[in-house]
């Protein structure tokens, strides 16, 4: 079961070959630090401060804070890689970013794919996968559009949840997408986990591979990165930040380093559609700038560019009234993670173990902050708003007359 080459879901196809081969190098590759600018770092010197002060406070073990503006990079980490690692972290220190996988993985294959005719977003699933259509409720009408506003009417996990239930892969694929619905599609937002792992599979079954490969074959490689992927191989995680002493059967007794956070992201090889992949703030700041490119329509220096629906991608959709998704990605609202400063163009997401980024296409900025703030336990009420702080701390820092939106 925590074999990660394993159990590959048929529904992905024959892509055991591909997935070996996404993981085939596994020295840590020796890359240069992003470069930062000097008399940026200076602008930004009260949002370093105000970061110092979270962490020395118990927020988290650690934290590295990175941003771009207008193509100029600033980087700062302050703490240790976990509660029993004194070791400081740096750009390029690799965590598990959870829920980021939602956007930058999965988003964007299903943008690529929406790019390439491979799904249409008001198609129904059971178009895709006619095994959706187990379960009770109007599953019929769910659309992929749906799982990307988390309105598919879909409960947040799978419950039971599928890390009790040991066996393949393929079997906890069929056993999500046989859920039943809570709600009506499309009348309410429920934030889902499952409407992620629903979409995952459905990329899966169109490209004939697992998410995994695809990713590193689609995503990272034409963008450069190197520390930005999934399954990271055993020989990288003493660069990898720890998190949390998991209590749940089968996995380690001790603080995870390299092993999905997500219990049922586990349950699943450690790929799925909405956790497992894993990054350091370097290229993530990279995948950032990436994607405002597309965001403001401008041409990306490097051989993939951005789709030119990604706009669209990133905008409120309002389905259901009053929802702050856009497709895929989150926009700012009321003690939002954005802080108060982030205009209302702005997008970005959280992941569970302390993640972060946030893109202003109106300022030209991104903002990445990755911490492992469920190291050595999830119970962190001291982690509490400090994403929307340092967000503000940093839009005041270089925009003093900014307004609160």
């Amino acid at each position: 079961m925590r074999n990660h080459h394993v159990g590959v879901a048929p529904i992905a196809g024959a892509c055991v070959l591909a997935a070996v081969t996404a993981c085939a190098h596994v020295a840590l590759p020796r890359t240069d630090p992003i470069p930062v600018d000097a008399a940026l770092s200076m602008r930004l010197e009260p949002a370093a401060r105000t970061l110092d002060s979270a962490i020395a406070a118990g927020a988290a073990p650690g934290a590295v804070l990175a941003v771009s503006l207008g193509g100029r990079h600033f980087e700062h980490s302050i703490g240790q890689l976990a509660v029993d690692d004194p070791r400081p972290p740096d750009g390029r220190t690799i965590y598990d970013m959870a829920s980021l996988t939602k956007v930058v993985a999965l988003t964007t294959l299903a943008m690529m794919a929406a790019h390439e005719h491979r799904i249409e977003l008001d198609s129904p699933v059971v178009h895709y996968l006619p095994e959706f259509g187990r379960g009770s409720g109007e599953k019929s009408r769910v659309v992929v559009r749906d799982l990307l506003l988390h309105d598919s009417g879909l409960p947040p996990d799978p419950v039971p949840p599928l890390w009790m239930h040991p066996g393949s892969r393929s079997a906890g694929l069929e056993e999500a997408l046989g859920a039943s619905l809570d709600t009506v599609p499309g009348a309410v937002f429920v934030y889902s986990d499952l409407s992620a792992i629903t979409l995952g599979a459905i990329l899966e079954k169109q490209y004939h591979e697992r998410l995994d490969a695809l990713f590193a074959e689609r995503v990272a490689r034409p963008l450069g990165f190197t520390r930005m992927r999934f399954l990271p191989p055993r020989e990288w995680r003493d660069e990898i930040a720890s998190t949390e002493i998991e209590a749940v059967p089968g996995r380690p007794t001790t603080a995870l380093r390299g092993e999905v956070h997500d219990e049922n992201a586990w349950r699943l090889g450690g790929v799925s559609g909405h956790a497992g992949l894993f990054s350091d703030a370097d290229d993530l700041l990279r995948f950032g700038e990436w994607v405002l490119a597309g965001a403001t329509g401008r041409s990306y220096a490097g051989p993939l560019q951005p789709p030119s629906e990604l706009v669209t991608w990133t905008l409120r959709q309002n389905q259901p009234a009053g929802s702050s998704r856009a497709l895929g990605w989150d926009t700012p609202s009321e003690n939002s993670s954005a802080g108060h400063y982030m205009s209302g163009l702005s997008f970005g997401h959280t992941g569970y173990t302390g993640t972060s980024i946030w893109i202003d296409p109106t300022r030209d900025i991104v903002v990445v902050l990755l911490t492992n703030r469920v190291n050595p336990t999830r119970d962190t009420p001291k982690f509490g708003m400090l994403r929307a702080v340092v967000a503000d701390a940093v839009m005041t820092s270089l925009f003093p007359d900014v307004q609160p939106r």
